[in-house]
């Protein structure tokens, strides 16, 4: 998987904002990352501080952009086209204020074209990470949410990779019929990204009506608008994830199904299931689990988990890095 997105960086170098410059964990992904030629970091916080600390870690940074909020030659034209871009809900002072924070700045790196991707989140909620991208990057056209997905990898025992799509397991706590299409859309076209043919499931503990309740009628009911919405897509629910995944249980419940028995691109009723859903596939079953990757957005901006190391750092930024369009 990483081999591909080294492959396509290498044809088209990225940019992406680190936010938080001093963390030893974002120094390590930096220094591996300037060991190639196909991505730059650009690191936010005082260069004295940042070098200082990559030092006393021991880490080559030599080659990394530094920007400093609070020596930035181009602050009065950040501040004017952040004063546009909040269309009155913030004044110029409240925007000068705001980006003398690390995830304001950096996100405003991006919607001026400074970088191509940001990377946030190791010190700090997601929440943070998530909030300047709706203000300032904001949503694509036609998206009217941020959601999440899960891409988790497992080797077989003959070298190949399984590679399947959860979503939404960070973002959105309890989505209605409208926004579950919307992170199905946007998650088959992630898992894309990666390899996967998407082959989607509307999980639910009912599958084809064999159990009733409210969570059923609107698993049912968004299944029926994602593929009205998306025809090109082989989409199917609402299906129990037995079902989805056993070859033997769906010839038994769903024999005339499409998808049943070989999903690969799990959506989830909400935020409790998927939570607990990719996390038992990472600590049962053997899945390394990447992300949250945040979708919808008009560039890449992803949520680093504050227990992450440098290693998860290094391929969320090419992951994140990944995602940019040409």
């Amino acid at each position: 998987m990483f081999e591909f997105l080294i492959k396509k960086l290498k044809a088209h170098p990225r940019r992406i904002v680190f936010t938080e410059g001093t963390d030893p964990r974002i120094l390590e992904a930096s220094a591996r990352l300037l060991s190639g030629t196909f991505l730059t970091p650009v690191l936010v916080g005082n260069p004295d501080e940042i070098y200082a600390a990559a030092e006393e870690a021991g880490f080559n940074i030599r080659g990394c952009d530094i920007r400093d909020p609070e020596n930035y030659d181009h602050m009065d034209e950040m501040v004017k086209l952040m004063v546009e871009l909040r269309k009155g809900k913030m004044t110029e002072e409240q925007c000068r204020d705001a980006l003398k924070h690390a995830n304001y700045f950096g996100t405003m790196l991006v919607a001026m074209g400074c970088a191509d991707a940001l990377l946030g989140g190791a010190t700090y909620s997601t929440a943070d990470t998530v909030r300047p991208a709706l203000q300032l990057v904001k949503t694509k056209p036609g998206n009217k949410i941020v959601s999440s997905c899960f891409i988790l990898v497992r080797s077989s025992v003959v070298g190949d990779r399984e590679v399947i799509a959860m979503a939404d397991c960070a973002i959105n706590i309890k989505p209605d019929e409208d926004q579950l299409v919307e992170i199905a859309s946007e998650t088959a076209e992630t898992a894309k990204l990666f390899g996967v043919d998407p082959k989607l499931a509307f999980l639910s503990y009912s599958t084809y009506g064999s159990g009733k309740g409210e969570d059923v009628d609107k698993m049912r009911n968004a299944c029926a608008k994602a593929k009205a919405a998306r025809p090109d897509l082989a989409i199917d629910g609402e299906l129990q994830f037995d079902a989805a995944v056993s070859p033997r249980v769906a010839q038994t419940k769903c024999p005339d199904s499409i998808v049943a028995g070989r999903a690969n691109t799990f959506i989830f009723p909400d935020i409790n299931a998927g939570n607990i859903g990719y996390k038992i596939a990472q600590r049962l079953g053997g899945f390394e689990a990447y992300g949250p990757i945040l979708q919808g957005l008009n560039a890449p901006i992803n949520d680093l988990s504050r227990g992450c190391n440098g290693q998860e750092v290094y391929s969320m930024a090419l992951i994140t890095a990944g995602l940019a369009q040409d």
